[in-house]
């Protein structure tokens, strides 16, 4: 039976544009990647804490190579793998046979999450184990406020919509994932300014990549913007870890 096609959130070409801008940027030594940073040492402590030891893993959207690096000190083989190179979250993997995959900051923009995950369960081996981070749900609330400020009574399609802990356990038994696990964290991080919030979102691949982002803010919504979201404010990030493991 056909599965229905998954609902247009995101735009393709917005978010390949995105992913490669972020690669762009994240040549600068002092780019933002404190998202990433902390996706790869949560991966590090699970697998040690699961004693998890793959021949071979597939790493997607490991911009900084810190992933990679410290799994091969572990021994292990290990692919690179990521959308702005071309590679498809929404299409079965063109190579297969992983006791790993982990995908970093990149489920949070596709349209057909239960199609991605059941890709990535695919694409394992019998008793390999699949993680996912992203940002999720309850993540930049001072962003959100300051944009609805900026509206006004119109308000616009701004950030993305994104995926609670409840969702996230219905999404891995969509996918059929033996012993899926569902939990978030959260990252406080404060900015001096609305645009300094931008620039490290920008750099870390978070823009708005919708496939309606709705009109351009104007100068005045701009100013009531800046002015909403203030100076040495603290914005937080929810970030949700997918777990589980092929049977």
């Amino acid at each position: 039976m056909n599965q229905p096609a998954p609902h247009i959130i995101f735009a393709r070409n917005r978010r390949l544009a995105a992913r490669r801008r972020a690669l762009g940027l994240q040549q600068r030594p002092d780019a933002a990647r404190y998202l990433i940073d902390d996706m790869i040492e949560d991966v590090l402590e699970r697998l040690d804490f699961l004693r998890h030891e793959p021949a071979r893993a597939l790493a997607i959207g490991d911009w900084t190579g810190d992933l990679a690096k410290a799994l091969r000190a572990r021994d292990v083989d290990v692919a690179k793998a990521d959308p702005a190179s071309g590679f498809d979250d929404e299409a079965p993997f063109p190579d297969t046979g992983f006791d790993l995959i982990v995908s970093l900051s990149a489920l949070d923009t596709v349209n057909d999450l239960p199609g991605a995950l059941i890709h990535m369960r695919n694409a394992l081996n019998p008793g390999g184990l699949a993680l996912a981070s992203f940002v999720a749900a309850g993540s930049l609330p001072a962003l959100r406020a300051a944009m609805l400020e900026a509206d006004g009574e119109r308000p616009a399609p701004r950030l993305h919509p994104a995926v609670d802990v409840r969702a996230g356990g219905q999404l891995l038994q969509r996918a059929g994932w033996a012993r899926p696990v569902v939990d978030s964290r959260h990252l406080d991080v404060r900015f001096s300014s609305l645009h300094s919030l931008i620039a490290d979102l920008r750099a870390q691949g978070l823009s708005n990549c919708l496939a309606n982002p709705g009109p351009a803010l104007g100068k005045e919504a701009l100013a009531r913007a800046v002015r909403s979201f203030g100076s040495a404010t603290v914005e937080r990030f929810e970030i949700l870890t997918l777990s589980g493991w092929k049977a």
